[in-house]
């Protein structure tokens, strides 16, 4: 087993090479016409580590820098050629899927413990210390929101450290297990639109004009171009980090100060504004939506999205590494009761979002990207949206900093549904 992040590093960035070198060649058309490059991208690296063959988990800093440096600094370049009125001629539906798949987190919490409670009546365990709805709850947060929120859950539930960890596997399992499904449906989204009888003339629309004036202000980069474009965007994520530090000390003074007068504050549930990375987030969207107003958004022309792109690619590959399917496998029957309830969780935030988009007739990308601004947050919502055309990852963006803003609230809505369930059962 390889611990050391450089050769970790290499054989993931050798992954890409590998489906990037394949995804060209004519022998293998047929493959990536159902199996999109992304995903791949992702799976390859699940097999290194789930075989034993790398170690990437709590002691590698890979997915930190990816996730702290590289995701931004792809954040601001995405937003360089952002079309605002594009995203507004969008219209309601696409925030009509994301409170969609907000609304299927939270009843889906709820409906997953009711139901293997009838087969496992000990899940309910009333309002016990270790009560399982303590600690689902922190899913809950995860799933609409992110690890502020999620972190948030676990000190308003009083979720046990054990059962956090718990928790936290299953977490990642099952919402890595859905976002596969997510990018094959990337690749047949034109399918599944006319199964929904969707119109998504408005998200065509959009790819096409950005990738328009992406074509027409297209030039082969020079070296000077190559060192402006990362100066100007490494600068922009060094001043997010800088000031998202200084807010969130300041908001976590605030929070804990309102929190101590009293319990009860609503300000306990907007917790996520302590988080160092939410600000990070937004303040990186926000840097790349105003260089989009300045001579900046030119160098979309020398590949600033392409360069994006590459930076996004690797942190899909080290968020793939981090998954271990061997280690679920192995707990199984500790856990199966909480993997069952996490696999039905995920099952009814689907059907509600599948429902929602036949009733509206919302294009197949609302419900992709909606679901994973909610499952995913920032780190992967982007790179869902980008499976459709690198033109839309804004989309996610904008759509994941929502997510963070409304995930505890949501979260401790379904908590309240659950310790209700449990203390009934």
């Amino acid at each position: 087993m390889i611990h050391q992040d450089a050769p970790i590093l290499g054989m993931l960035l050798a992954c890409l090479a590998l489906v990037f070198h394949t995804s060209r060649l004519p022998r293998f058309a047929g493959f990536y016409k159902y199996v999109p490059a992304l995903l791949m991208a992702y799976f390859l690296p699940a097999i290194l580590n789930s075989t034993g063959i790398i170690a990437a988990g709590e002691d590698s800093s890979l997915y930190y820098v990816a996730s702290r440096y590289l995701l931004p600094a792809s954040l601001i370049m995405f937003c360089l050629s952002i079309d605002i009125q594009g995203i507004l001629n969008l219209g309601p539906k696409a925030l009509i899927m994301f409170f969609a798949a907000t609304f299927g987190i939270i009843v889906g919490g709820p409906a997953a413990l009711w139901i293997v409670g009838q087969v496992r009546p000990d899940v309910f365990g009333g309002d016990a210390p270790d009560a399982l709805w303590r600690g689902l709850s922190t899913i809950a947060g995860s799933w609409i929101g992110g690890g502020a929120n999620q972190t948030a859950l676990k000190e308003i539930a009083q979720a046990q450290d054990d059962q956090f960890s718990v928790m936290i596997i299953v977490d990642v399992f099952v919402a890595n297990l859905w976002m596969p499904f997510l990018l094959i449906g990337a690749g047949i989204s034109a399918v599944i639109d006319k199964r929904l009888k969707a119109d998504a003339s408005a998200v065509d629309a959009l790819k096409e004009k950005v990738e328009a004036y992406q074509s027409s202000i297209a030039r082969i980069p020079t070296f000077n171009d190559l060192m402006v474009l990362l100066g100007v965007i490494f600068a922009m994520v060094g001043l997010a980090h800088l000031a998202g530090g200084g807010i969130s000390d300041a908001m976590a003074a605030w929070y804990d100060g309102a929190l101590s007068a009293n319990p009860e504050s609503p300000a306990r549930f907007l917790s996520s504004l302590k988080s160092p990375f939410f600000w990070l987030v937004f303040l990186s969207t926000l840097f790349g939506v105003a260089l989009s107003f300045t001579p900046m958004r030119s160098y979309e022309g020398a590949g600033a999205s392409k360069l994006a792109s590459v930076f996004l690619y690797v942190l899909v590959a080290t968020i793939g590494a981090k998954m271990d399917i061997g280690e679920l496998f192995a707990s199984w029957n500790q856990y199966w009761p909480v993997l069952v309830i996490g696999l039905l969780w995920m099952l009814v935030h689907v059907t509600v979002l599948l429902a929602v988009a036949k009733v509206i007739r919302a294009p197949f990308f609302f419900v992709a990207v909606g679901s994973q601004a909610n499952v995913g947050g920032a780190a992967s919502a982007p790179i869902v949206a980008s499976a459709f055309s690198p033109a839309l990852a804004p989309v996610g963006v904008l759509l994941a900093v929502l997510g963070y803003a409304v995930g505890t609230v949501g979260a401790v809505v379904c908590m309240e549904f659950m310790r209700y369930l449990s203390m009934a059962g």
